[in-house]
């Protein structure tokens, strides 16, 4: 029963999250702030939905799998962050700021 409502608590802060990358994506003005919000947001969200669901399956192959992936998502999702970011910062996006009043018209 513990390990249910546990794993239920994990899955729900994690579609939490993942909600918050989702609103990140839509509401913030440019790339920069997006991919901050998304890289960190979907990152954590991920990895609790992933403990989440390897919780009440205990010692096994799945929950070795599952955890195999978060490992990997852990260390992909934000080196994938840092690639866009530093791609898009070399090729001359300029970041927004106050005077900017519409993102689009860089």
């Amino acid at each position: 029963m513990i390990l249910q409502v546990l794993s239920a608590l994990l899955i729900t802060g994690g579609i939490f999250f993942l909600t918050c990358s989702a609103v990140g994506a839509i509401r913030l003005p440019d790339f920069y702030t997006r991919a901050h919000a998304l890289g960190m947001t979907d990152t954590l969200g991920t990895l609790l939905v992933l403990l989440g669901l390897a919780l009440p399956l205990g010692f096994s192959l799945e929950s070795g799998k599952l955890l195999l992936l978060a490992v990997f998502i852990f260390i992909a999702a934000p080196t994938a962050c840092h690639i866009f970011v530093r791609a898009a910062f070399r090729s001359g996006l300029k970041p927004w700021t106050r005077e900017t009043k519409d993102p689009s018209h860089d």
